[in-house]
């Protein structure tokens, strides 16, 4: 069973929800996740990802259902301001991650990764064990593996009854994984990460600080990816988006 937290505020852009969970209230919120007894997906939600939301279907269920919603966008933050909601909190995706991590060592928690290739998973798991030395790693599996691998999967996940199950890219259906599966584990929180694992086994660098102060951490994925160039027409479509809300008072 999922559950949201009271304490938090949570707004909505365009229809989609947005959590605003200032820093110095970041630790409370994780105890409160980790400790009520039930399912939390967190998720760190681009503006991509809130257009994809905005549409009906099982991601818009997903985001509807999670129990925090982190935006990672300037977009977003600006399009709060612009329709005159409260502001929320933006976090760098990998930042977020390791604060989350660094509650959890304080805490004696534990954390179970899942994700990318058998050679990735294992690298980051011994770069984690090196930067948080007292987290306690209960398991991890590779992301690749045959299907009827499954089953088994999901239940030494849930025989290790992690606090925390962070996942990368390479597990089946992406981040829905989490939303699909969830209802299989007793309690505890549920994290995907796009690059997340990559970040961790050192096998790519994430954007500067600067650029992404700045909004514009898109540029350091443009020159990976050049393709990724046509993500701007989403980007108008959203400021389309944002402007006819402020006109028509939604």
């Amino acid at each position: 069973m999922a559950g949201k937290i009271e304490t938090i505020q949570r707004i909505t852009i365009l229809n989609v929800p947005v959590d605003i969970v200032p820093e110095e209230k970041l630790e409370e919120v994780i105890k409160q996740l980790y400790a009520d007894g039930k399912n939390h997906q967190i998720i760190l939600l681009s503006t991509f990802d809130l257009l994809k939301a905005r549409r009906s279907g099982e991601f818009r269920t997903m985001v509807q259902a999670a129990s925090l919603v982190i935006p990672i966008s300037k977009s977003i933050i600006k399009a709060a301001a612009f329709l005159k909601r409260p502001i929320p909190i933006r976090y760098e995706p990998f930042d977020f991650i390791i604060k989350v991590l660094a509650i959890l060592e304080h805490y004696g928690k534990s954390l179970y990764v899942f994700g990318g290739t058998r050679r990735l998973v294992n690298r980051a798991v011994e770069n984690l064990r090196k930067t948080f030395p007292y987290l306690k790693i209960v398991g991890k599996h590779e992301g690749h593996f045959p299907k009827q691998y499954h089953a088994n999967i999901i239940q030494a996940i849930r025989k290790a009854t992690p606090t925390l199950l962070l996942t990368g890219k390479g597990i089946p259906w992406g981040e829905r994984w989490i939303y699909r599966t969830m209802n299989h584990f007793a309690s505890g929180m549920y994290l995907w990460g796009s690059d997340v694992l990559e970040v961790f086994a050192k096998k790519r660098e994430r954007p500067d600080r600067a650029l992404f102060e700045k909004g514009k951490e898109w540029m350091f994925y443009v020159v990976q990816k050049p393709w990724k160039i046509f993500r701007i027409f989403p980007f108008i479509w959203f400021k389309l988006l944002v402007l006819l809300y402020r006109m028509t008072g939604k």
